[in-house]
C-alpha cells in the first residue's frame, strides 16, 4: 500500500537521502594536468561497434570516433556538412545524392571514399541490431565514383538527413574492418565477426580514436592526429564508470573527475561547494504518463472526456519543481519544440474545476479507481515513485483513486506489452533528429507501439482515420510543407491525451569550473570535440 504523504513530506523525505556535501571542498587540478578530460557517468555501453551499439554512452563514443555524412548544428535543428560537403534530394524525397569532401581521412591516414560510405551503411542496415531499423526504408546505396554516394529509398523519407546525422551512421574504414571480420553483404547479421576487434580498436574518421576499453571500468579516447577538421583543444577523454549521482559528484569534488553527467537536481540542490560549476542544459529526454483505454479489466471505459479530465487534473509545475527542482520544461505534445512541427503546442493547464466538469461529462462524476503500474526507476533525474505519488494526490483531489504499483523494468515491459496498463509512466529519448519517430511510436495508428499498448485491438475507436496520409505528406515533402504536416501530427497526438508529457528534464552537469564547451546535442549527446580548458 502507498502511504499518503504531503507534497512537502515527499520532497523532504527524498532530500534527506540526498548527498550532503560539505562546503568549501577544493577540486585539485589533478585531472587537468594531462589536458585530458575525465568524465564520470554510469556507462550503459552494449557495444563499441557502430552497427550493434545502441545506448546513451554509445552516442558519445561513436560521434567522437566515427564521422558521419552530415552533422547537426549547434542550433539543434540544422543539418550541416560533415564527410559530405554537399547533397541534393529529388522532389519525391526518395533519392539523395552526396558529394564527399576530398580532404577527409581515416585515423590511419587513408582517404574516406564513397566505397567506405556504401560499405558502412550497408553493414548497419544488414545487421539486425542497434540502429539498423533506421535504414529500413533504404532500397540501395551506390558509389558512382570515389566522391559520390547515391541512396535510393523504397518510400519517401524527408528525414533521411536527420537519420544520417545519428552516431550509429558513422563511416568506417571498410578495408581495415573487413580484414578483421567485417561484412556488409546479406550474411552480415550472422557471419560478421568484427565486433570483438572493435572493442579494442577503432577505424573511423572522427576527432578521436579508441585508446582502451575496460568493460565496467573505463573508456579511454585520445586525439586523432589524422583528423581533418579543427583539432580538439583537449588531448583525450576518459570516461570512468560511476553508477550513482553521489559517487559522480564526489569524484568531481576530489579531483578524480572533471565532469559528472548524471547528478540529479535534488542532489545538486544540497551542495554548497562553490568550487564546482553547475550547469543545466536542455535535453531531448521526455518523461511522460501514458493512458490505455483498451487495457483489460477497467472499471470505467476511459473515453476522450475522462482522458482530457486526467490531463487537466495534474499539477505539472509542482511536479517539475518537486522532481527536478524546476530544471526542466513542459511540452504541448511528445515532439520536442526544436524538432519539425514541435513548436506552438500549448500544454494542458492545471485546472481541477475543469477536470471535475469533464469527469461528469465522461460518466465519472462519482469517481472511479484507476490502476497505475510503472517502472521502479530514477531516470534522467526523475524519481518515478515520487512523481507517481504526486500524481496520485492530484487525481484524488478530483475523485480519481490511483492504485500505484512500482515494478521492476522487465516485469513492467511484459505487463505493458501484454494486457496493458490503464495508466503508466516511462521515458523516451530520440534516436535521431526527426519527428516521424514520435508518431511512429506514440501515434494512434495501427502498427505503432503505443496504439498496441493503449489497447487499440480492444478499442479500435482510438485509431485516427487519415493520419497515415498526413504522415506520408510530411515525409514526401520538404521545408514548410513538411513542417506543417508534422505540426498537424503533433496536434493530433496532443488531442488524443493518450501520451501526457510531464517534463523534459534538463541535463545537469557538475564540473571543474575551468572546463568549458560542454554541449548536449540531440544527435550525439555530449559533444566531446568542443570541450576545452580555460587558461
Amino acid at each position: 500500500m502507498i502511504k499518503r504523504l504531503s507534497v512537502s513530506g515527499l520532497k523532504m523525505g527524498l532530500s534527506a537521502l540526498a548527498l550532503m556535501a560539505s562546503a568549501g571542498v577544493q577540486a585539485p587540478a589533478l585531472a587537468q594536468d594531462g589536458r585530458d578530460v575525465i568524465i564520470a557517468r554510469d556507462m550503459d555501453l552494449n557495444s563499441l561497434d557502430p552497427a550493434r551499439s545502441f545506448c546513451d554512452t554509445c552516442q558519445i563514443y561513436l560521434s567522437a570516433v566515427y564521422a558521419r555524412l552530415v552533422d547537426l548544428d549547434k542550433d539543434g535543428r540544422t543539418i550541416v556538412p560533415m564527410l559530405a560537403e554537399s547533397w541534393q534530394a529529388d522532389s519525391e524525397q526518395k533519392q539523395f545524392t552526396f558529394i564527399l569532401r576530398k580532404d577527409a581521412a581515416f585515423s590511419d591516414g587513408s582517404p574516406v571514399e564513397a566505397k567506405d560510405v556504401v560499405w558502412s551503411l550497408d553493414r548497419v542496415r544488414r545487421t539486425n541490431a542497434g540502429g539498423s531499423y533506421l535504414l529500413a526504408s533504404v532500397d540501395s546505396i551506390e558509389a558512382p565514383d570515389a566522391q559520390t554516394v547515391k541512396i535510393t529509398l523504397k518510400e519517401a523519407n524527408s528525414e533521411l538527413l536527420g537519420i544520417l546525422s545519428a552516431p550509429y551512421m558513422g563511416i568506417m574504414n571498410s578495408d581495415v574492418v573487413a580484414e578483421h571480420g567485417g561484412l556488409s553483404d546479406e550474411t552480415t547479421d550472422t557471419a560478421d565477426t568484427a565486433e570483438a576487434w572493435l572493442l579494442a580498436n577503432s577505424a573511423g574518421a572522427g576527432p578521436f580514436v579508441l585508446e582502451s576499453y575496460s568493460p565496467g571500468e573505463s573508456l579511454r579516447l585520445k586525439r586523432n592526429d589524422a583528423w581533418w577538421g579543427e583539432a580538439p583543444a583537449i588531448s583525450g577523454v576518459v570516461l570512468l564508470q560511476s553508477k550513482d549521482a553521489a559517487g559522480q559528484l564526489q569524484m568531481v569534488q576530489t579531483g578524480g573527475a572533471d565532469l559528472a553527467m548524471q547528478v540529479d537536481a535534488l542532489t545538486v540542490a544540497q551542495v554548497q561547494d562553490t568550487s564546482l560549476a553547475v550547469s543545466s542544459l536542455p535535453s531531448q529526454a521526455l518523461v511522460y504518463v501514458a493512458l490505455a483505454p483498451g487495457a483489460k479489466g477497467q472499471a470505467l471505459p476511459m473515453n476522450a472526456k475522462l482522458r482530457e479530465a486526467i490531463a487537466h487534473a495534474i499539477d505539472y509545475d509542482a511536479l517539475i519543481e518537486m522532481t527536478v527542482e524546476g530544471k526542466g520544461h513542459r511540452l504541448g505534445s511528445p515532439v520536442p519544440v526544436d524538432f519539425p512541427g514541435g513548436a506552438g503546442h500549448e500544454p494542458p493547464a492545471y485546472d481541477p474545476d475543469l477536470a471535475r466538469k469533464l469527469l461528469a461529462e465522461g460518466g465519472g462524476a462519482d469517481g472511479f479507481t484507476l490502476q497505475a503500474a510503472f517502472p521502479n526507476v530514477r531516470q534522467y533525474g526523475v524519481d518515478f515513485n515520487l512523481m507517481m505519488q504526486k500524481i496520485q494526490m492530484d487525481l484524488r483531489a478530483v475523485g480519481i483513486e490511483l492504485t500505484l504499483e512500482p515494478l521492476e523494468f522487465p516485469i513492467w515491459r511484459e505487463r505493458v506489452n501484454g494486457d496493458g496498463i490503464p495508466m503508466t509512466a516511462v521515458f523516451f529519448v530520440p534516436d535521431f533528429y526527426g519527428s516521424s519517430q514520435y508518431f511512429l511510436y506514440f501515434g494512434m495508428m495501427d502498427g505503432t507501439t503505443w496504439y498496441r499498448r493503449a489497447g487499440g485491438a480492444n478499442d479500435p475507436t482510438l485509431a485516427r482515420p487519415g493520419v497515415d496520409a498526413v504522415l506520408k505528406r510530411a515525409l514526401s515533402t520538404s521545408g514548410a510543407e513538411s513542417e506543417a504536416a508534422f505540426k498537424e501530427l503533433a496536434d493530433i497526438m496532443a488531442q488524443d491525451n493518450i501520451i501526457l508529457p510531464i517534463v523534459a528534464p534538463d541535463t545537469i552537469l557538475v564540473s571543474n569550473p575551468k572546463l568549458q564547451g560542454a554541449r548536449i546535442s540531440s544527435c550525439c549527446n555530449l559533444v566531446l570535440q568542443e570541450l576545452n580548458w580555460a587558461e
